[in-house]
């Protein structure tokens, strides 16, 4: 008698259909753990802790039934941006987020405005918002010089410790470096492009004057043949590009700044004074 009984396949067993798999509950608390992302360099070096709390449960927002579950003021609230949730922030919390001072904020921060605007703002947008605020390089000033960090009514909430004054400060000067890095390869292209145009229109000055044949004077030029009619296009539209310079007037000479009036006024004069003169002059012995 043969043996009609199916052996299962070695997938069914690793995948069960969804008949046969068993309907759990979604293990919100877990998988927020498990999908949260690694907090930034900065933030690490700065605040481990404050990383730690703004790091983002990017996954357990996505899962479908916290998506059907969530109030209505959570959906409008996906839709803010990061300048949009500080402008809100700054209305809600003002002691804290307002004004032209940055103050270092409390460890954990994130929770409590959780807890104090519920519904408001989704982890994924104050987190994002939490990153760019301690990036600033404002935040990053206030934090190396602060004694102290602030909760949400701007009042001192714990000591600022050393650790994490010279991380900020360290930061800065990292900062500073490659500002002034970039500083100097701008200034670095913009002399080259001077030094190029200028020997473009040199280049341009010395063929409409030459006298030389063309493979000569690309030889001269340590130009190819094929190069030059390219170099010259250009040096061509730099001149025609250039502004047009008013012709400066005439200076006088110096020392001969007399008015025509004054001119023709002093002429008078000496005719008047050669005159009296000839007349009062005894007359010359012959």
């Amino acid at each position: 008698m043969n043996d009609t009984t199916t052996q299962p396949s070695a997938a069914s067993i690793a995948e069960p259909t969804d008949a046969t798999m068993p309907e759990a509950a979604t293990p919100v608390a877990t998988t927020e753990v498990a999908t949260q992302v690694a907090p930034t360099e900065l933030a690490t070096e700065i605040a481990p802790e404050l990383a730690a709390e703004t790091s983002t449960g990017v996954a357990a927002e996505a899962e479908p039934a916290l998506a059907t579950a969530a109030p209505a003021a959570a959906l409008v609230a996906n839709e803010l941006t990061p300048a949009a949730c500080a402008a809100k922030l700054k209305g809600l919390f003002p002691a804290l987020f307002g004004g032209n001072a940055f103050k270092p904020l409390k460890l954990r921060v994130q929770a409590d405005i959780q807890e104090r605007a519920p519904g408001v703002f989704t982890k994924t947008q104050l987190s994002a918002f939490l990153r760019r605020h301690t990036g600033n390089t404002g935040y990053l000033i206030a934090l190396g010089k602060a004694t102290h960090r602030y909760d949400l009514d701007g009042q001192p909430a714990s000591e600022l410790t050393d650790e994490h004054r010279l991380a900020a400060r360290e930061e800065l000067t990292r900062r500073r470096g490659l500002q002034q890095e970039r500083v100097g390869l701008e200034q670095e292209r913009i002399e080259l492009e001077q030094q190029q145009r200028h020997n473009r229109a040199g280049l341009l000055h010395d063929f409409e004057i030459t006298t030389l044949t063309l493979p000569n004077f690309c030889a001269l030029k340590g130009v190819t043949a094929e190069e030059l009619p390219g170099l010259l296009d250009i040096a061509r539209a730099e001149r025609l590009a250039q502004p047009v310079r008013e012709a400066r007037p005439a200076q006088p000479a110096r020392g001969g700044r007399e008015r025509p009036n004054e001119r023709e006024a002093g002429a008078g004069g000496r005719d008047a004074r050669d005159q009296r003169g000839a007349r009062g002059r005894p007359a010359a012995r012959r």
